[in-house]
């Protein structure tokens, strides 16, 4: 059996730097046509945006991982959008949250399943993109008046998601997020847009996640609302969600991820602290110390150590209760650059 069924991680996640120019910007180079991409401005404190194939690539089909607005309440018309995509990238309209001239700009992106279609796996219809070699969806409901509250949708992936963020987008609302494995099973939730430490809720999941069903309730998701849902499985050699513990040491935590990492976001659990986000192409040597923060506007700021991203997974090298507190719990996503094993198999940096 193959180590992996990606060869080359970047046809399917990518981040991408580009300069603003004022005006209408083609930003090539990413490698696929993005079906979720999420951009920021580096070196101001605008807002991130958050545009994916099932909303749509328009002024209103934004949202912002710091903030808890509904879709409209980002204009992009004068904060800047992605207006298409392209079989390498994107095009990019004028404003400072995606386009202002001099400004550089960094935009991770996802491949999904390319337009959605209705989904009816679960007892609720979605309108779902999925890509299953991916283990990456995308998919908007209508959320149901249901007696007790719970009921599911597809996700399309084929196996059990490991991490699912799903938020109101008909209005405002938090982005919920669910993590397997930390806390009580399908009773645990961390918000994207917040510092919030990991809590308990009874019923926020339904009846949890399975191969083929996202399960949610009325708990998370107000009846007769419009809510996004983004559902990730782990791909051997290509992404890992997981947890650690941390030593309180500047010689810190290893994490085993099976490839080179291109992309980490962790987040402590155990208490409050920031989402901080790190990537191959703002660092492109150890230690990879320049963050931003998903749940903040800040502009990226340089740790004084951060991590180091070697071959086979992640180091923490601060001794600093973000990342590695003694005794800290911390969760991570990352998704790869080069596998541990294949045809170009990963070399430290």
């Amino acid at each position: 059996m193959a180590y992996t069924t990606i060869k080359k991680p970047s046809d399917y996640f990518n981040t991408k730097l580009y300069t603003g120019t004022g005006s209408q910007l083609a930003v090539t180079g990413v490698g696929f046509q993005p079906d979720f991409v999420w951009f920021k401005n580096r070196g101001t404190t605008n807002s991130h945006g958050l545009q994916d194939v099932v909303r749509g690539f328009n002024t209103t089909g934004i949202q912002s991982s710091n903030g808890a607005d509904a879709d409209p309440s980002f204009d992009g018309s004068t904060l800047g959008y992605v207006s298409a995509v392209g079989s390498d990238g994107f095009t990019v309209e004028a404003g400072g949250c995606a386009n202002a001239s001099g400004n550089n700009y960094v935009a991770w992106n996802w491949l999904a399943g390319g337009t959605a279609s209705t989904n009816n796996d679960g007892d609720n219809a979605c309108s779902l993109s999925a890509n299953a070699t991916a283990g990456f969806s995308i998919s908007t409901h209508t959320v149901p008046n249901v007696g007790g509250g719970q009921y599911t949708i597809g996700h399309g992936l084929g196996k059990k998601p490991k991490l699912v963020i799903t938020k109101h987008i008909s209005t405002t609302g938090n982005f919920q997020t669910y993590f397997e494995g930390i806390g009580t099973e399908n009773q645990q939730y961390l918000q994207l847009n917040s510092t919030d430490a990991l809590v308990n809720y009874s019923d926020l999941w339904g009846n949890g996640m399975t191969t083929s069903v996202v399960g949610l309730s009325n708990s998370a998701l107000s009846a007769g609302t419009t809510a996004v849902t983004y559902c990730f499985s782990e791909i051997r050699g290509y992404s890992k969600f997981g947890q650690y513990t941390g030593n309180g040491s500047t010689d810190g935590t290893f994490v085993y991820t099976g490839f080179k990492p291109a992309f980490v976001i962790c987040k402590r659990t155990d208490t409050t602290n920031n989402w901080h986000i790190f990537d191959n192409k703002r660092d492109t040597f150890n230690p990879t110390d320049i963050t931003l923060y998903a749940n903040l506007t800040n502009e990226e700021y340089a740790e004084t150590d951060g991590m180091d991203f070697l071959s086979n997974g992640f180091k923490a090298r601060e001794n600093s209760a973000w990342i590695n507190a003694s005794g800290g719990s911390y969760i991570y996503m990352a998704f790869a650059e080069e596998p541990l094993v294949g045809d170009n198999p990963a070399t430290a940096r």
